[in-house]
């Protein structure tokens, strides 16, 4: 099947599945503070790179992108695909999926989605960071940008925690949670830069939007009960990072 008659089958179904998700969030009462979406690129290609704390952030995420009018197809792994609600979804909206034994066929998935002008979102610590703090990133992302010639969008997210992440209850109740994203500037790619430094950029920026979401956070604790959802340099109760 040709490329334009797949994009346009997933034109038809990612719009409707994005309406369902805001009737969701309107019905839960999500409190939505969004900063920087004008940093994302109107039109070509894009790594959109984002911290990974819950189940439901490829969501959160792919919203940063909705006020330029942009469609984001997510790396994913190869089990979503194969759920039988979620699989025949991610499958008509074009989502990548990644086999961990079979990579570099997403790989070049990914690459070639990037030269045709897509955004393609990657969670570079490749699994949920139960400290909700920043684990290292792979270095994939940046070598994506470095060979597709495109900029990588860091974002950072926080709150998506609350509502449903690992080792936690789903809390899909009328909680009126607040959800915080930040979107920062284009991170470069030079080709003739290692991948492992553009890497360690990307994530110090990541760590900076990540703060500042903190901070912005309308939120804190109810009580000692209610602490899960803080790091621990923070004075929460969640798990100590590795190494820290």
């Amino acid at each position: 099947m040709e490329k334009g008659v797949l994009r346009t089958m997933a034109e038809l179904v990612y719009p409707p599945v994005i309406g369902a998700a805001r009737t969701l969030f309107k019905a839960l009462d999500l409190k939505f503070d969004i900063a920087g979406t004008e940093n994302v690129p109107r039109r070509g290609g894009a790594v959109l790179v984002s911290n990974h704390i819950g189940y439901l952030d490829f969501v959160f995420a792919g919203l940063a992108a909705r006020p330029a009018k942009r469609l984001v197809r997510f790396m994913a792994k190869e089990s979503v695909f194969r759920h039988k609600v979620s699989g025949p979804l991610m499958r008509a909206m074009k989502h990548i999926p990644v086999d961990r034994a079979q990579g570099m066929h997403a790989y070049k998935h990914a690459l070639t989605a990037l030269r045709s002008g897509e955004i393609i979102g990657v969670f570079p610590e490749a699994t949920i960071s139960e400290s909700f703090t920043l684990k290292s990133f792979k270095s994939g992302a940046a070598r994506l940008a470095q060979e597709a010639g495109v900029p990588l969008l860091p974002v950072a997210l926080w709150g998506t925690q609350r509502l449903w992440t690992k080792g936690h209850k789903r809390d899909l109740g009328r909680n009126h949670i607040p959800i915080t994203i930040r979107v920062g500037e284009p991170v470069a790619a030079d080709p003739a830069e290692p991948a492992e430094k553009i890497t360690d950029r990307l994530r110090a920026r990541v760590q900076d939007l990540l703060e500042a979401a903190q901070r912005a956070y309308p939120v804190r604790p109810k009580g000692p009960d209610d602490t899960w959802w803080i790091p621990a340099h923070l004075g929460g109760t969640a798990p100590a990072a590795p190494g820290a």
